[in-house]
């Protein structure tokens, strides 16, 4: 069995053929359902138990080499067909449409610009993290329902590297590599493991905001918040904070605005209460300077989290997360002139 794998081998890498008529002969000649490499896997059955890991790893490491060679030169088959195409004449000289910006873009370029006028600053991370930066250092502890598989995405089933959750990870490798003042912004996007629905998604947008100085106080995260909030809905938005809880901060807080569809009067899309949540946010939980190597002794901090779909969809009323990833090119096409 291992000399006919090894001929194989052999003939399959000095393939070779002038046309598309020459690969699918040799492709039915060896990947067809009565193709050579197909009829040694049926002597497999033959092989000795001791000797069948063996062999049917080669096999394996056989079918996908074949795989390989015929794709190559189908590609090459297609390059070069592309490279012989000329000038088409017929076609009209009239320019090509343009595509327009995508909504969370626009958003996000906004809340960007928002948050650069009171000294705020763009700060970028990796998607892909390791744990210590995604949990440990926030303050979540190992038996957190976020560190959950059904929550998580994890990269090769390690459970210290994984997709990114929030983008609060950015905010503790800003902490651990800089000293205050610190006043950053973190926009990306983010991956959990939720089923795919008008309302959710598998991945999304956050923008996230960290501000960490000598007596920074709960008062200076409303002030900004509320500076955002009417640069982004309007003059005439009002802002209310919940107590509520996360690991990272503390007190917490989720901020509502007043629903801009009815003016906090009180429809359908604010479930008749005036108001919307938009955000979380709290101050920055002395565990988690300390965690970073910042004194919480001398410094403050408070940070913030708001998801970029979510604003996207008060600022233009979109009712369905899957239109912001079907590239429907009618959809796309109602920002034009945003």
């Amino acid at each position: 069995m291992k000399e006919k794998i090894q001929a194989l081998r052999t003939q399959i890498e000095q393939l070779k053929a002038a046309n598309q008529e020459e690969l699918e002969s040799l492709r039915i000649k060896y990947l067809s359902k009565k193709g050579e490499i197909t009829e040694l896997f049926s002597e497999f059955r033959n092989v000795p138990n001791e000797q069948k890991r063996e062999i049917g790893q080669l096999l394996n490491e056989l079918k996908t080499m074949a795989q390989e060679k015929i794709n190559a030169l189908r590609d090459s088959f297609v390059q070069s067909n592309a490279a012989k195409e000329e000038t088409d004449l017929s076609r009209t000289a009239d320019p090509v449409a343009l595509g327009t910006r995508h909504p969370l873009s626009l958003v996000r370029e906004e809340i960007i610009d928002i948050f650069s006028r009171i000294g705020f600053t763009v700060a970028e991370g990796p998607e892909v993290d390791d744990d210590w930066h995604v949990f440990g250092a926030l303050n979540f502890p190992p038996e957190h329902p976020a560190r959950d598989m059904q929550d998580t995405f994890f990269v090769e089933k390690n459970p210290d590297v994984m997709l990114r959750t929030h983008t609060s990870s950015v905010q503790s490798r800003v902490m651990t590599t800089q000293k205050p003042p610190i006043r950053v912004l973190c926009p990306g996007r983010v991956y959990r493991n939720e089923a795919i629905s008008a309302r959710a998604h598998c991945f999304f947008h956050q923008v996230e905001g960290l501000y960490v100085d000598k007596n920074v106080s709960f008062a200076d995260l409303k002030q900004a918040l509320l500076y955002f909030a009417r640069e982004m809905f309007g003059t005439e938005t009002q802002i209310r904070l919940r107590p509520s809880y996360f690991p990272f901060t503390e007190p917490s807080a989720e901020m509502d605005i007043s629903c801009n569809l009815c003016g906090g009067k009180g429809c359908s899309f604010c479930k008749h209460t005036g108001w919307v949540e938009i955000l979380g946010c709290g101050m920055v939980d002395p565990n988690v300077l300390e965690a970073c190597g910042i004194d919480s002794h001398v410094y403050t901090g408070y940070a913030f989290g708001m998801g970029i779909e979510r604003i996207t969809n008060l600022k233009y009323q979109i009712n369905d997360l899957r239109l912001f990833s079907e590239n429907d090119v009618r959809f796309l096409r109602e920002f034009e002139h945003a």
